[in-house]
């Protein structure tokens, strides 16, 4: 006795024609048509289903198949969950590859990092991540590794990828943009994230590098210290100048004097740590308190000064930038100006996404985020008022 496919019944089913010469019915109860399937209609293991697949296992056509499986509304609600239930039981995924040449898109996102262990740029994965999903996009992340001729190998694979839009942070030895432009002389829409390169004319997603760099020197002064150093990043990145002009601009503010053996520059690494260190607890006239612009730096420097018994905060006080459980829970805590990462993730993909969604033109507007100063054990010297 025949039975329907869906829902079991015996009584209410009805013949309807052929379809591919096989006898089609109709089910009153689920008000679905459909052919009783070959005993080869369903894949073979181990091979992937595809959109015929599912239509020879329900005997309809590959059109409805479509319209259901992409969310149309001119299909019967009964005949598009029987299609999704179909595709789920042969394990159907959809060819992104077929759809994109259909569509002329991707739906696929790359992102470029100059470290992608670093916990800042994991966390800024995770907000751009947060909003891809959202947003039904996938991405593909790619690691420069601090390297000029990575980052431009990155792009040339992206653009070979064929991806919708490009987000990026820059390595430290960028030499120039002619990459980047290339890709966007593509029609790859590229937005730069913290480290950005200023001649590019292109949307910019930064913190609050200035005013944090003020924060942080006041909070010190404010606890009585009054020969501050900094430790920046490479010269050549935009953040080590932002956050310079902050340092100099507090300093001037409030009437100190700015001595130039208080500054200096390094490479990202360990070693620069202690070499930075070393110098300054070694100058005549050594620092009473020590900024980083990462805080990797600074925890560095605060294990060396704890091996050599220099009390953290009453002989040297230290601050730096970014925020994360290790900073919090570093023996002293570590007082530090928060970029918030994944806001920064965040807002950067939303601004690709409008920039695809409505076709608009590249401009060089900088979105500057909001950051918080969050006071700890390494810098508080005086009790809050």
């Amino acid at each position: 006795m025949k039975k329907c496919i869906k829902c079991d019944h015996v009584d209410g089913l009805k013949r309807a024609g052929f379809i591919r010469g096989k006898q089609r019915y109709y089910c009153r109860h689920c008000a679905i048509h459909f052919v009783y399937p070959d005993s080869e209609a369903k894949p073979k293991k181990n091979t992937h289903a595809t959109i015929q697949d599912v239509a020879k296992y329900l005997g309809v056509s590959i059109s409805t198949v479509s319209r259901a499986l992409n969310d149309k509304t001119d299909i019967n609600l009964e005949t598009k969950k029987a299609i999704l239930e179909a595709a789920k039981e042969l394990d159907y995924h959809p060819n992104l590859l077929a759809k994109s040449l259909h569509d002329g898109k991707t739906n696929i996102i790359g992102v470029i990092l100059p470290d992608v262990v670093h916990p800042f740029f994991a966390r800024v994965l995770a907000g751009i991540q947060n909003i891809a999903s959202k947003s039904q996009y996938n991405i593909i992340v790619c690691h420069s590794d601090e390297k000029n001729e990575t980052e431009i190998k990155n792009i040339e694979n992206l653009i070979s990828f064929k991806v919708d839009g490009i987000l990026m942070s820059h390595t430290k030895n960028m030499i120039d943009s002619n990459h980047v432009k290339n890709a966007i002389k593509k029609g790859i829409p590229v937005v730069q994230f913290d480290r950005v390169f200023d001649e590019l004319d292109i949307p910019k997603v930064v913190s609050q590098d200035v005013k944090g760099s003020f924060d942080l020197v006041e909070h010190l002064l404010n606890q009585g210290c009054r020969k501050i150093a900094i430790m920046l990043g490479p010269k050549d990145l935009d953040i080590s100048n932002q956050r310079l002009e902050g340092y100099l601009a507090a300093l001037q503010h409030f009437g100190m004097e700015i001595n130039p053996a208080y500054i200096v520059y390094s490479d990202i690494s360990e070693n620069d740590s202690k070499e930075a260190f070393n110098y300054f607890i070694n100058l005549e006239n050594p620092p009473d308190a020590i900024f980083t612009v990462f805080y990797s730096h600074s925890i560095e420097m605060m294990s060396i000064a704890k091996s050599a018994g220099i009390k953290i905060p009453e002989a040297l006080a230290f601050v730096s930038y970014g925020d994360d459980s290790l900073v919090e829970f570093f023996e002293p805590s570590l007082t530090v100006f928060n970029q918030f990462p994944i806001s920064m993730g965040e807002t950067s993909m939303n601004i690709l996404l409008d920039i695809i969604k409505f076709k608009t033109e590249l401009s060089a507007k900088t979105h500057v985020l909001d950051g918080k100063l969050i006071i700890r054990n390494s810098s508080l010297r005086k009790s809050s008022n």
